[in-house]
């Protein structure tokens, strides 16, 4: 495959497209309940419908009701209570940190989310090798099998993607880690199509048990309770992705540039 034709199997990739329909959902669903609560429908300390109410009355999944309700959270209008639900608080007035769906549409803004996740899964790693409990580890490996299941599905493997790294953001025993990896939600991982198009499959799998052993390492450290290695997977494995994104990055330019 050209330069040229992976740019147009990149820009009209399927599996993109449904997140781009997906990530809309979002948008209006957070849009509603933002202006719920700032209308005062939604009064301060009212609880929110749980999940599913919520999904059947708007006609749309959970998992665009769970990161409507994460942009809430994070935006400082609801707050949510371990075992009681989430609540919309008493002072809904500032607008906190968010990173929409529409700021990760392209692939320079990919390329700096990995750098800022880099960053974040590495300290992420060496803490949850330093504080998982037998639990954790059998959230962890169930993730990882998950990901083993749906491994040719693009677009379920990044959801599962996303579900192992929020498994280890909870084994940090921080819940500002797991607060934060399940608000960026499936926008913490990039699907492989925007890297491989519409490429053979036999090259999918391939990228797919690269990725796979990358999170084994992870998992591996983890288990033995060894920060340093833990570290050191995460900050390889954010690397690779980096490295494979910027590449593609300057495959799209040159490919631009030639016509």
């Amino acid at each position: 495959m050209t330069s040229s034709e992976n740019a147009r199997a990149v820009a009209s990739n399927p599996e993109r497209e449904e997140a781009a329909r997906s990530g809309s959902l979002t948008d209006e669903l957070f849009s509603k309940l933002e202006a719920s609560i700032r209308s005062g429908e939604l009064r301060a300390g009212t609880r929110l419908p749980s999940q599913k109410e919520i999904a059947l009355s708007q006609n749309v999944s959970r998992t665009v009701v769970r990161e409507a309700v994460a942009r809430l959270t994070a935006q400082g209008l609801a707050v949510s209570r371990q075992g009681a639900g989430v609540f919309v608080v008493d002072t809904p007035e500032y607008r906190a940190f968010q990173i929409t769906r529409e700021e990760v549409q392209e692939l320079a803004d990919v390329i700096k989310l990995l750098e800022m996740r880099m960053a974040v899964e590495t300290e992420m790693a060496g803490l949850a090798a330093a504080r998982r409990t037998t639990q954790d580890i059998g959230a962890i490996q169930d993730a990882l099998t998950t990901m083993i299941t749906v491994a040719d599905d693009p677009m379920a493997a990044a959801s599962a993607d996303a579900a192992f790294h929020l498994a280890i953001s909870r084994a940090t025993q921080n819940e500002y880690y797991s607060r934060f990896v399940e608000f960026l939600g499936v926008r913490l991982v990039p699907s492989r199509s925007l890297y491989l198009g519409e490429k053979p499959q036999e090259v999918h799998r391939a990228y797919a048990d690269k990725v796979l052993a990358e999170h084994e390492a992870i998992v591996d450290a983890i288990i033995r309770m060894d920060s340093t290695r833990a570290r050191e997977a995460a900050r390889q494995h954010m690397h690779e992705s980096l490295t494979r994104h910027s590449t593609l990055s300057a495959t799209l330019r040159m490919a631009k540039v030639s016509g």
